[in-house]
């Protein structure tokens, strides 16, 4: 009925699992929801609220909807339980070490959201859907908004003068949007990117951001799974996209090659092209390599691409770039490092900065970051007619 008249559909789970002595009927029932879940994937939000156990066979259902909540030692989820475990694995673990909501929001990221009792988690998905509309059709609703000074001019001095100084990108996503009207999700999982839900103009926005603060903004597994599905789930519902960009690159080193940087990088290379929603980047300050590429730039789609002045393009950063490209002029140099700084200053000067991509169109405009919060309004303003007709398909085939 809720796929029939386009209502979200929220789960409540509080459950022991399939009863056994029921055998396959009990098994039936499960796949019966879990079924109706994937037609209803993307047709309508689904949230599941975990308010006790959620084992076994029960924890698919939550897996496949958009958003899970949990209440903080009271709920758990897992597949099979600490008993099976020691039998097992003869692992020794509890229930909520094995899958509880600290450990399913920062170690596994199954959850999206989680607070301290049962009350609050129910609060935290009105908020969820007060961002979303009720089904793939319709738009989320608009708050009224009356404009005033756009200007924020804490943003000028937001980025160190140093590259190599971090900062919190949720500062900027503060002075961006509305006060107080961010919402965080998946915050304690992949840290190195934020994604969450906010308001511009009372217009409700998805937002995806490298945190410089956390191992430098850098794109890892983690970060680009985590981005890839907040993206794909805001496209299905008609949720426009805002991106700060500030990566170095992707993680290197065996662990990330091992577990699939290459493909779970392009789920998120993937969810941006795909994404037919209104997507504007603003890049602040690094935006290097393949991972320039990924987070939303012109060449794959995004609509606009704003930079502020402290934007640095480039295929890598200057002391790499320089340490490669003039590694024969600096061996024969009398004085190594200083012919190393000197090269590494004049590659800086040629392209660390927005005007070569601004001068071939990749850059729309680089503006002075006290006028971003304006210069969004005004483009998403522009865009919200935005339709794209997409080539005939049965469907996609995203590198899972």
């Amino acid at each position: 009925m809720a796929l029939e008249n386009g209502a979200p559909v929220i789960g409540l789970n509080d459950s022991g699992g399939a009863r056994i002595q029921e055998g396959v009927v009990s098994l039936g029932g499960y796949a019966d929801i879990f079924h109706r879940n994937v037609k209803a994937s993307g047709v309508v939000p689904q949230l599941s609220l975990i308010l006790g156990p959620c084992a076994g066979g029960a924890v698919y259902s939550p897996a496949l909807t958009d958003f899970i909540f949990m209440a903080e030692g009271t709920s758990y989820m897992f597949v099979t339980g600490p008993n099976v475990v020691k039998t097992v694995t003869h692992e020794e673990v509890t229930s909520e070490e094995l899958g509880g909501a600290s450990t399913h929001a920062s170690k596994s990221g199954v959850t999206h959201f989680t607070a301290a009792n049962e009350a609050l988690v129910i609060e935290h998905a009105k908020k969820v859907l007060s961002f979303l509309p009720q089904n793939c059709e319709e738009d989320p609703d608009r708050l009224v908004y009356q404009g005033g000074d756009e200007s924020r001019p804490k943003l000028d001095s937001l980025v160190p003068e140093s590259a190599q100084q971090p900062y919190d990108i949720r500062d900027a996503v503060g002075e961006i949007l509305d006060a107080d009207s961010f919402l965080e999700v998946q915050p304690d999982f992949a840290e190195n990117i934020v994604v969450g839900f906010g308001r511009l103009a009372g217009r409700s926005v998805g937002v995806v951001a490298n945190q410089p603060a956390f191992l430098a903004g850098v794109l890892d597994n983690d970060a680009s799974t985590k981005a890839a599905r907040f993206v794909r789930t805001c496209d299905a519902f008609n949720v426009p996209l805002l991106v700060l960009e500030d990566v170095p690159g992707f993680l290197p080193g065996t662990d990330q090659e091992w577990n699939g940087i290459i493909t779970n990088g392009a789920k998120l290379l993937y969810a941006f092209s795909e994404a037919t929603v209104p997507r504007i980047t603003v890049i602040t300050r690094k935006a290097y390599g393949g991972a320039y590429d990924v987070m939303n730039s012109r060449h794959i789609g995004a609509d606009l691409v704003l930079a502020w002045p402290t934007a640095e393009i480039a295929v890598m950063g200057a002391k790499g770039a320089a340490e490669i490209i003039f590694r024969k002029e600096i061996a024969a140099a009398d004085d190594p490092a200083a012919k190393l700084a000197e090269k590494e200053a004049e590659y800086a000067e040629l392209f660390a900065h927005p005007y070569n991509a601004a001068s071939r169109g990749y850059v729309d405009e680089v503006v002075h970051p006290r006028d971003t919060r304006e210069k969004l309004i005004q483009a998403y303003q522009m865009l919200e007619n935005k339709a794209v007709k997409l080539p005939r398909k049965k469907h996609s085939n995203i590198p899972l």
